[in-house]
């Protein structure tokens, strides 16, 4: 789907330069001949991105921005603000207001053109991201598992999950529990970065779940060796002195009885194309909880890999 781009500017120039430098790269642009009129338009067709002139009549870029970013619906916004050569007071301005870049004009459309794509980029990571560990979310993860399997190589995607974390949240509260859940994400990019490959990829679904993908399928045992091996060794500091010591801890059950519930684990379960070609993400996702629910099985942390052969 092609990315909306709104244009505000009172120069009849730019508005011609830029949408023929921006339509002839797959984006759809719209144009807005003052601030009021690019207000206006930002509701009408809620573009992507909004590139704003300064110097306006009616209400100057600054203005714009100002009431865009205190608009809840659409603060998240790229917003690209066009300043004069040598305007550093526009500039501040516009940065103050809340602006995500600026570019001067005169300029280069393919410097432009590289900036417009480098922030829809990074609004899409952000707006993605999971607010606890800045991890890229579920969009993210749909597109980065998409494209590896239409590369057609070789990769494992690896599922993790923790064990026994409800009655951890239960028992020492949620933001003990947001803790453990960011020291996991640690563990799990320090663990990628030291023995995966360089553009190997980690998100966060939700909650206490994660993933990895490696295009590495020889490296994935290693990285969930590695990952359990830390996170067992860092688990215990979680636990106040007595259940760390003892190994477990004493709290209620869904039935509301008493029992003995032992220390956070582990359970990962890594899909890969070794042996079977996998066409969706849908087969993916089966696949992982699967392996994900036979090493929960097992008691303390484990890793399960896929290796049958589809006849």
């Amino acid at each position: 789907m092609k990315k909306k781009i709104l244009v505000v500017d009172d120069e009849p120039d730019i508005r011609d330069v830029l949408k023929l430098t921006l339509e002839g790269d797959d984006f759809e642009v719209y144009e807005a001949i003052d601030g009021v009129d690019g207000l206006d338009k930002v509701h009408k067709i809620c573009p992507d991105i909004v590139i704003l002139d300064y110097k306006m009549p009616k209400m100057n870029g600054h203005e714009v921005c100002q009431i865009l970013k205190k608009d809840i619906l659409l603060r998240h916004m790229p917003i690209i603000m066009l300043t004069g050569k040598g305007d550093i007071a526009d500039k501040v301005e516009g940065i103050n207001a809340g602006v995500d870049d600026y570019i001067v004009k005169p300029f280069e459309p393919r410097e432009l053109l590289a900036r417009i794509k480098m922030i829809v980029r990074r609004s899409v990571r952000d707006l993605d991201a999971n607010p606890l560990t800045r991890l890229p979310g579920n969009v993210t993860i749909l597109n980065e598992l998409e494209a590896v399997i239409k590369s057609e190589q070789r990769f494992a995607v690896c599922y993790l999950d923790l064990d026994k974390f409800k009655v951890f949240n239960d028992t020492y509260g949620f933001e003990h529990g947001d803790e453990v859940i960011r020291e996991t994400a640690r563990i799990i990019l320090n663990v990628v970065s030291a023995n995966g490959n360089k553009n190997d990829f980690v998100g966060h679904i939700g909650g206490d779940d994660f993933l990895v993908l490696t295009t590495s399928v020889d490296k994935a045992e290693v990285i969930c060796h590695e990952i359990i091996n830390t996170f067992d060794r860092v688990a215990p500091a979680f636990y106040n002195r007595a259940d760390s010591e003892r190994g477990y801890i004493i709290a209620k059950n869904r039935q509301g009885i008493e029992e003995q519930f032992p220390l956070i684990s582990i359970s990962i379960g890594i899909v890969n194309n070794e042996f079977r070609k996998i066409f969706h993400v849908a087969e993916i996702g089966e696949i992982g909880a699967e392996l994900k629910k036979l090493a929960k099985s097992m008691a303390g942390s484990n890793y399960v890999k896929d290796s049958r052969r589809k006849e």
